[in-house]
């Protein structure tokens, strides 16, 4: 009986101890992601000044939208539709750039900021592994940026609505043209596909590239990471007249396109026309630059561990 008591009273303690386990297994990461954040508020406060500097400009316009929206009915439906969404797709178009540049940037001084600086010394005195801190630079622009820039497109788009309805409201207009020619729902779900597709995962090697020259080079980041490229292209060019290496490298930061979307931002469709993910998983080009991502960020996890300051 004793040992049947025994046991019984040590089983939910066992069970206990396997959530401190996985805390304790990935809290670095959690803590190395939010370091990163706290060290680089670049990554959130550019795309929030360009969402704000946007809804101003599109508060501006709000003076002449009921008469604007007065024309439109002279127009067919085609275009109407695209006359009303224009604004809302600029927005996601230009906050879209914006984390794609803060990335780069980001990606490029993530790891040769450290090494400058000399922080390097008391971060490599932390109980956390190169490993560990690579991968949570490589999260940013991977990860949290395509998510953070859906949110505040979300946001965003949600005050420019209500900004519209007020200003469509105020002036005796019909507010139901304003929504029925918009369908934002769809406009949403085809963003978080792209934004989780193309600027996360296919774009995943060009951020493992930048950050491996991060942690290599010892000044002039961005013209180390542009040279291998262009010297290539241009040997190419020079000894068999081809551009094949250009053409891949423009498909791959450009994006995988028919892949992706069979209709890319005809938002007034039914989303699940416009999504190919199956195509998309499909594409070759996908995993290979998976895999030249994993490669990269290896080799700038060995770099990070004998690499000192500069």
């Amino acid at each position: 009986m004793n040992t049947h008591s025994d046991a019984m009273a040590a089983s939910p303690l066992d069970s206990q101890g396997i959530a401190p386990a996985v805390l304790s297994a990935t809290r670095p990461f959690y803590w190395s992601v939010r370091r990163e954040l706290w060290e680089n508020r670049s990554v959130y406060i550019a795309p929030l000044a360009v969402a704000a500097v946007f809804l101003f400009g599109f508060l501006i316009t709000m003076i002449t939208l009921p008469q604007r929206l007065r024309t439109l009915s002279t127009l067919d439906p085609m275009q109407q539709h695209q006359a009303i969404e224009y604004p809302f797709v600029l927005a996601a178009g230009l906050l879209m750039v914006t984390q794609m540049l803060v990335g780069i940037f980001y990606s490029l001084d993530a790891l040769h900021g450290e090494r400058r600086d000399r922080t390097i010394l008391f971060w490599k005195s932390m109980p956390v592994s190169d490993l560990t801190t690579v991968l949570s630079k490589a999260a940013i622009p991977i990860v949290v940026l395509p998510l953070f820039t859906f949110a505040l497109t979300v946001v965003t788009q949600l005050i420019m609505l209500l900004l519209a309805s007020l200003a469509v409201l105020g002036s005796g207009a019909k507010i139901a043209q304003l929504w029925n020619q918009l369908a934002w729902l769809q406009m949403m779900l085809g963003l978080l596909y792209h934004l989780v597709t193309v600027h996360g995962l296919w774009h995943a090697p060009l951020y493992g590239w930048l950050l491996l020259v991060s942690g290599w080079a010892r000044r002039m980041v961005f013209v180390w990471a542009a040279i291998p490229p262009l010297a290539i292209g241009i040997i190419e060019k020079a000894a068999f007249n081809t551009s094949h290496f250009g053409d891949l490298v423009g498909y791959q930061l450009q994006g995988p396109g028919q892949y992706s979307f069979t209709v890319p931002y005809n938002s007034h469709m039914d989303p699940t026309m416009a999504f190919g993910p199956l195509r998309f998983l499909a594409e070759p080009g996908l995993w290979t630059g998976l895999a030249l991502t994993a490669l990269f960020l290896a080799l700038t996890v060995r770099m990070r561990r004998y690499r000192g300051p500069i």
